[in-house]
């Protein structure tokens, strides 16, 4: 139904609903849900940190309307087969339901939050994101299809709680300690610009994105990241041991943050870059400094970012990008052979600013800020040089921001 993955034209979308459910094209509701990628700020979310992320202009979208019985149907245009079920079910995790689960443990959530559903539903998806590649994918599914359920209902759910209820899922339901970033910009994003996002007190702030004639190219190493949940768990116990550590060891600090003493910091993130030099000798144990100086300076770097983008300096934006690869590299330790090498190429080329790898680490995806009339050469040289040092392709795509959630139809 669809040749390939970018070409998937939304307004088609009713009427490929109504092959399916029969009907008409106008009693079908569509709507958007964004991918996103994180500008800078890796790894801090949980460590009272502040991260960049923007919504960006690769959607999945979702078809939905109302039935006259309690029957809730699910299919999607690239995934075949049908999961039916009904409003009314217990609904659990089950693995044979494949992507089914993510939408049940939504409306799971919605019947514990106490909306009621007179009838049932029937839903037809299409995505032009692209799976698995860490931009957020099962995020997007998540906040899309809890907008369209409100929407259709009347639920009259805020975005953040759009966002609250997709990360409640993902811990209740799939079992996925997951943040809150992916689904809050996906839930809240607003086209030409980011969010300053605190994620311990669930605030942003918008800052307009303008980056003249670059863009960010997107770079996937297609490598699946079978360390990453094994070694995020452990960079969260040896930062949870170096924030014990100061605590205890209770060194005055100098001027310029929240905390005047480490006895009283409740998050590594609170510290500033030279409050951090002043107690950084209290951890011994270097591999726990270096996880606790990560934290601190990509909290910085956040925070310059944003004063660089406001100022419109890209160049400078371009040097922190290519300063928190290096600290998530070399302090974090969170990189491995395919993001460095792309990193690596990336940064060399003609056009490109700055590159860092976004996410999770251990494999997942890169991100270069690259002129616009050099995307092309610079995706053929960094591909050419990420083949030859790892031995397949890498998968690449330009992209612009986007709208959080919104309906289109």
């Amino acid at each position: 139904m669809v040749a390939k993955q970018e070409d998937f034209n939304p307004q088609k979308l009713p009427a490929e609903f109504v092959k399916l459910y029969n009907g008409t094209e106008g009693s079908v509701s569509v709507f958007a849900s964004p991918a996103r990628i994180n500008i800078i700020g890796e790894h801090i979310d949980y460590n009272g940190g502040k991260v960049f992320p923007t919504a960006i202009d690769k959607y999945l979208y979702v078809a939905i309307r109302k039935r006259e019985d309690t029957a809730v149907i699910y299919q999607d245009l690239k995934f075949p087969g049908l999961y039916k079920f009904d409003i009314n079910d217990n609904f659990t995790y089950k693995k044979e339901n494949d992507y089914a689960n993510y939408l049940n443990g939504i409306l799971s959530i919605l019947k514990s939050r106490g909306c009621t559903f007179p009838c049932g539903f029937e839903v037809l998806m299409v995505s032009n994101v692209p799976p698995a590649g860490g931009i957020s994918s099962s995020s997007a599914l998540e906040c899309g299809f809890a907008y369209a359920v409100s929407e259709l209902f009347n639920f009259a759910i805020s975005r953040k709680d759009i966002a609250l209820i997709g990360q409640q899922s993902e811990h209740d339901f799939m079992n996925v300690n997951c943040g809150i970033m992916d689904q809050y910009i996906i839930a809240t994003g607003k086209k030409d610009t980011a969010e300053l996002l605190d994620c311990a007190k669930i605030e942003h702030e918008y800052v307009p994105l303008v980056l003249g004639d670059y863009r960010f190219v997107v770079m996937n190493t297609k490598k699946k990241r079978q360390l990453a949940d094994s070694k995020y768990n452990e960079r969260r116990s040896q930062c949870e041991q170096g924030l014990a550590e100061l605590q205890k060891a209770a060194t005055d600090l100098p001027d310029g943050g929240l905390r005047k003493n480490t006895r009283d910091l409740e998050a590594l993130c609170e510290l500033t870059v030279p409050q951090f030099a002043a107690c950084e000798t209290v951890l011994t144990d270097p591999v726990i400094q270096k996880r606790v100086r990560h934290c601190v300076t990509e909290n910085g770097r956040v925070l310059e970012a944003v004063s660089a983008l406001k100022a419109g300096n890209l160049n400078r934006l371009g040097e922190l990008l290519r300063a928190s690869h290096e600290s998530l590299k070399t302090d974090y330790e969170v990189t491995g052979i395919e993001l460095d090498t792309l990193a690596a190429a990336a940064n060399v080329q003609d056009g490109c600013i700055g590159a860092r790898m976004t996410g999770a680490g251990f494999g997942g995806c890169a991100i270069a800020l690259v002129h616009k009339d050099k995307i092309s050469t610079f995706i053929d040289a960094v591909q050419k040089k990420y083949t030859k040092a790892i031995g397949h392709d890498a998968g690449f795509f330009a992209c612009t921001s986007g709208d959080g959630v919104h309906r289109i139809k």
